[in-house]
């Protein structure tokens, strides 16, 4: 077999020159460590000059706080650096350099001329470098306050790495895209990029805006449908702020601008997740455009993963990700509300403005801008008949004449109205107008539970919205802006009804039945219904039919004072509560109702109880959607002219909404023109 090579050790010089490599892997990489120089230096304005996409020639030039004359010695040298003391300062660090590898890499594989001048200095020094050493200087010179790096003839001595490097044109753009990122994150320093003896490609002045700048590099289409996002985040101690744009923008490309600890990074987790919430509202195969700024506890980040520090490692990574793109997806949702628009008056033909104006000449409106804003004007069902009603011309008559007399029972309360237990009910009395105050801790907290996390962007959605039509008894179409939703109903009711019941705490109305029904019987009936899941191992039935009505009973006088729910001491239920005038609910789901009452509602605590309770009736209480769809049309019309209105007037939608798919956009007018116009 032979003998084994013998192990030498590398001369320094191959060292340091496999090291430069690794660290300046390309022109834009040493532009990007000799800015975040300039920007540790405190510099207000930096300019950079390249040549032949930098392979021949990179400038750049700062009025920063410059290097010391004595420090030039060994500025170029590896591992020296004005920001790290110990290892342990990595834990929290706050500059971009730490390892004193930028200028020394950079010697090694170019020339290298630096000139600076401090502040106390009367004059600046140059020197240059070869391979990490100096060559000539420091010289005293003229110049002003700052920092000016002349690098040459890069890769001269590593023809393998030149060769391979694409065209000076590609280079070049790598380079625009670097400095351009930083000039944006670094709003408040002038940048400037050109190439030799041209004008600037980049200029952006001293003391900018983000957005500002966003507009000169990357053009005003993507800057006007700019929305900004903030967010904060405790448990795992991280802040974020960026701006994105909203779904108007689009394009073929995911420009993903993302700034962690003020160091420009990749994350591909993030990217992804960002890119996938996009891919819901935006035409297939196309991207946005994100920038993202990502403030993390220094001792839970390690920026020492790459030699080009383009990739850091942090804790709670996972949890992080999705905490943002939650957040961006929430933003996302209401990003077109300040958008102007233009909507259509009741009389035809009359067009006003929703944002006044001060320019008295009118502006052209286009078809894709006319929101219809009355609902009277065309309901759905104009445009299609449901197959499993199959109206026909008298059918249709029959179905309007059912709408009246219904409207006729519901406003009257005096009627008796039929159900599908057949028990007959009598409505008592409307929701009360002297309202007695709750005083109940409890109920407040949840109350301001509600209110904490409503939604104010679907609150707008429904309190603004356009009611067009029923697809089904659970799904509906409403209309906000120039935009279509696809609105879960049931889903919504439950969430309704479930803030109504804490809403209207002791001040309900009361539904009272004419023959009072036995809790028992009702818990029996309930057991006997397949989606109870009964088994024989759960125990007998009529036992606990009489252990459910023995619960409800104990709990009588409450149920009475607090929700209007009547049981008497022999066990009977004799009313219900009114959480919404002109709706009774569907007495065939009664059973389960109390049922649940017994089972699901937790009795021992007070909090606890109110909201399981509040749940468990808003969840009954929605189920009339599933009546009977085949022989009553009534429920179309007490989701338009009773649910909707109530969602419109009171109801606060709240952050879940967003990921269960309760309201879903499926139509937005301008997406729609821009389509026919391909066509």
């Amino acid at each position: 077999m032979g003998e084994p090579p013998i192990i030498r050790k590398l001369e320094e010089a191959v060292i340091n020159r496999i090291a430069a490599g690794e660290v300046i892997q390309r022109p834009a990489n040493a532009i990007k460590e000799m800015l975040e120089n300039s920007i540790d230096a405190k510099s207000t304005n930096i300019q950079i000059t390249v040549k032949q996409g930098g392979l021949k020639y990179i400038q750049i030039q700062d009025n920063g706080t410059g290097i010391r004359k004595e420090d030039l010695d060994i500025v170029c040298e590896r591992f020296t650096t004005s920001k790290l003391r110990e290892f342990e300062d990595l834990s929290s660090i706050a500059t971009y350099g730490f390892r004193g590898e930028a200028l020394a890499s950079i010697s090694h594989v170019a020339h290298l001329t630096i000139q600076s001048k401090t502040e106390h200095e009367k004059c600046a020094y140059r020197a240059s470098f070869v391979d990490g050493k100096l060559t000539e200087g420091p010289k005293a010179v003229a110049g002003n306050q700052g920092t000016q790096i002349n690098v040459e003839d890069l890769f001269y001595n590593m023809n393998v790495r030149r060769a391979a490097l694409k065209s000076s044109t590609e280079e070049y753009q790598r380079i625009v895209d670097v400095v351009g990122k930083y000039a944006i994150h670094n709003f408040s320093i002038g940048f400037g990029l050109k190439k030799f003896n041209e004008n600037n490609d980049i200029r952006t002045p001293p003391n900018s805006t983000v957005i500002d700048n966003i507009r000169t590099i990357y053009g005003n289409l993507i800057a006007r449908e700019l929305i900004s996002f903030e967010i904060e985040n405790d448990p795992f101690k991280f802040k974020a702020h960026g701006h994105m744009t909203n779904i108007n923008y689009s394009t073929k490309k995911f420009t993903f601008l993302l700034f962690i600890n003020n160091r420009l990074v990749d994350c591909t987790s993030l990217k992804k997740c960002i890119d996938q919430v996009y891919t819901t509202y935006l035409p297939k195969h196309m991207h946005p455009f994100v920038y993202l700024s990502l403030n993390i506890d220094p001792r839970n980040i390690d920026v020492n993963v790459h030699p080009t520090k383009h990739e850091v490692h942090f804790l709670n990574e996972d949890n992080i990700v999705e905490s943002l793109s939650t957040a961006i997806e929430t933003k996302l949702l209401g990003s077109n509300n300040s958008r102007m628009f233009y909507v259509q008056a009741k009389l035809p033909g009359v067009v006003t403005e929703i944002k006044e104006s001060t320019d008295k000449t009118p502006n052209k409106i286009y078809d894709k801008d006319l929101v219809r804003t009355d609902a009277a004007e065309q309901k759905l069902d104009k445009f299609f008949v449901p197959a499993d009603l199959n109206l026909s011309e008298n059918s249709e008559v029959a179905f309007k004449a059912d709408n009246v007399k219904f409207l006729e029972k519901a406003n009257d309360f005096e009627h008796s109205l039929n159900r599908t237990s057949n028990n007959s009910v009598i409505i008592r009395s409307s929701l009360s107008e002297i309202r007695n105050e709750c005083r109940l801790t409890s109920v407040l907290e949840l109350r301001k539970e509600i209110e904490e996390q409503c939604h104010k962007s679907l609150r707008e959605l429904f309190a603004q919205h356009v009611y067009v039509g029923c697809v089904k008894a659970k799904l509906a179409l409403v209309q906000h802006s120039t935009k279509l939703y696809l609105c879960n109903t049931n889903r919504i009711m439950e969430e309704l009804f479930y803030q109504l019941v804490l809403h209207h705490f002791q001040n309900f109305g009361t539904i009272q039945f004419s023959d009072a029904v036995p809790v028992k019987e009702l818990a029996r009936s309930a057991l006997d219904m397949s989606e109870t899941g009964w088994t024989e191992e759960d125990g007998n039935k009529d036992e606990l039919a009489s252990k459910v009505q023995e619960i409800l009973t104990e709990k009588g006088d409450m149920l009475k004072e607090y929700f209007s729910i009547e049981i008497d001491e022999f066990g009977y239920l004799k009313s219900l509560p009114i959480l919404l005038e002109n709706h009774v609910p569907e007495m065939g789901h009664l059973p389960m109702y109390i049922l649940r009452l017994a089972t699901e509602v937790d009795w021992e605590h007070e909090k606890k109880c109110f909201k399981s309770f509040a749940r468990e009736t808003g969840i009954y209480y929605a189920k009339m959607l599933e009546c009977n769809l085949q022989s009553s049309d009534s429920w179309k019309w007490i989701i338009e002219h009773v649910f909707y209105p109530a969602i419109k007037e009171s109801f606060l939608p709240p952050k879940s909404f967003t990921e269960n798919a309760a309201v879903l956009q499926i139509a937005d007018l301008p997406h729609l023109y821009k389509v026919f116009e391909r066509c």
